[in-house]
């Protein structure tokens, strides 16, 4: 697990990688745009890496990848027994941040892709009370255990995270259209947010948008 190094931190925000990558490759990409790390001095920022299991789009190889899938395609059941492996890497960094000190309202977890996924399995399902989400190119399956949990659990304003989604309007491997109706499906069932498409954008990050979310992280969690 990679993490930013500061020895003393009052708010932690953990940043899941896409599919088939490490926690490493992503911090190398946010350098690469950025051309530095995130700006937080007060911010502890988690990069961990998916356990490597099967995966079935690649034909049952064994991949760095937070759950399992039949397809990448919106319509395709995805059961929540896909989702163990990715659950126990999430609870346990979150624990991991509250041993530590870190209340549940300091903490916001994203992601790029499938890690997206996971941060939204983990603000929508998993805990309740952190104090944000974000994903990018990511989307949620229509038949989701998220949209189940949201629908049949009593949050309130101050336990259901905003909600920050970027999705390259070029994107031909996660649709934009995928993420549009994850965020309107979300927004439905009480989840306060924003859908920002990103114009001649593939499924890749983009230095705007990591600028956007960097400046919306220090809004959510500002120096105590």
């Amino acid at each position: 697990m990679a993490s930013s190094a500061i020895r003393k931190h009052s708010a932690s925000l953990i940043f899941f990688h896409g599919s088939g990558e490490t926690g490493q490759i992503l911090i190398d990409r946010v350098r690469y745009l950025l051309g530095r790390d995130f700006n937080f001095a007060h911010i502890n920022v988690v990069y961990p890496t998916a356990p490597l299991q099967e995966y079935t789009p690649l034909k049952g190889q064994l991949s760095k990848v937070w759950f399992d899938r039949n397809a990448v395609d919106i319509a395709d059941p995805i059961g929540k027994q896909n989702m163990t492996k990715g659950y126990e890497v999430a609870q346990q960094l979150i624990q991991h941040e509250v041993t530590h000190g870190i209340p549940l309202n300091r903490i916001i977890v994203g992601g790029f892709s499938m890690g997206g996924a996971l941060a939204l399995h983990t603000g929508y399902h998993l805990t309740e009370g952190l104090a944000g989400v974000f994903t990018h190119s990511s989307f949620l399956y229509r038949n989701s255990v998220v949209f189940q949990s949201l629908r049949n659990r009593k949050f309130t304003k101050e336990t259901l995270p905003e909600l920050r989604m970027f999705h390259g309007q070029n994107d031909t491997l996660v649709p934009p259209e995928w993420g549009r109706e994850t965020s309107e499906s979300l927004a439905k069932l009480g989840v306060s947010g924003t859908f920002t498409p990103l114009e001649d954008t593939l499924h890749v990050l983009r230095r705007k948008s990591l600028l956007d979310i960097e400046q919306w992280i220090l809004t959510k969690l500002p120096p105590l």
